[in-house]
């Protein structure tokens, strides 16, 4: 079986171990990972903050990055579900609406993945995690079981948190344009996972990672916290 990865353009800035993570993963589940080279954004930015015409700009460059008929795997619920919902309306009338359709057809998420194809990611130093539901993951791909699935798989035992389905308050350009709600929302969220009693937070969606800990660590609360990746990366 032969994989594209996505790195995502937040992985490949600030995280890399996320991208690399999920490499390893899927090559120890017996996965063949190409990871190309030129890939950029998947425009999310540029789409919800209301600049359609921006966003096929940076899309139309994945559309190439992408082509063949390979599944695309992807870190992230959010850039995932950009591609497999966002794309279709993005270049809905257009020249490229075809390749869009066909791309999100063979994109998805990292844990869907492995639970699609039923692969084990291995057993991994037994802990406890409480999960965070990013809302592109939770309401956008419509995704909860399959994170789970693949912690409890790899020997990990998870402690669910109060709210666990609220957002973090990060949201992209959101957290810049409400960053007083956005900082309410992720103290709430940090403190739901600290109170949770597990030993760290784990989410599918780096962004969400960031804000949380940032608000916990000005925030002065005691939480760990690591992409569902790197904790499968044993």
């Amino acid at each position: 079986m032969r994989v594209l990865l996505m790195r995502t353009c937040l992985s490949d800035a600030v995280g890399p171990s996320v991208w690399k993570s999920t490499r390893r993963v899927l090559q120890r589940a017996g996965v063949q990972v190409r990871v190309p080279r030129g890939q950029t954004c998947c425009a999310q930015p540029a789409w919800t903050a209301g600049h359609p015409a921006r966003a096929r700009e940076v899309a139309r460059h994945a559309l190439t990055v992408f082509a063949g008929p390979d599944e695309v795997v992807v870190p992230s619920g959010s850039c995932a579900g950009m591609v497999v919902h966002g794309y279709p309306d993005l270049f809905r009338g257009e020249p490229e609406e075809e390749a869009a359709l066909d791309l999100a057809r063979r994109t998805v998420e990292f844990t869907q993945f492995l639970a699609r194809h039923d692969l084990d990611p291995g057993t991994v130093a037994a802990g406890t995690v409480t999960i965070h539901d990013s809302c592109h993951m939770l309401r956008v791909l419509d995704e909860a079981a399959a994170p789970r699935q693949a912690l409890a798989r790899a020997g990990c035992e998870v402690r669910e948190m109060e709210h666990t389905d609220r957002c973090c308050g990060f949201g992209g350009v959101f957290s810049l344009a409400f960053p007083e709600l956005s900082a309410s929302l992720g103290e709430e969220k940090a403190r739901d996972a600290v109170e949770s009693g597990a030993r760290e937070v784990v989410s599918c969606d780096l962004g969400c990672l960031m804000h949380i800990t940032g608000v916990a660590h000005r925030q002065g609360i005691p939480l760990r916290a690591r992409h569902i990746a790197e904790v499968l990366d044993r």
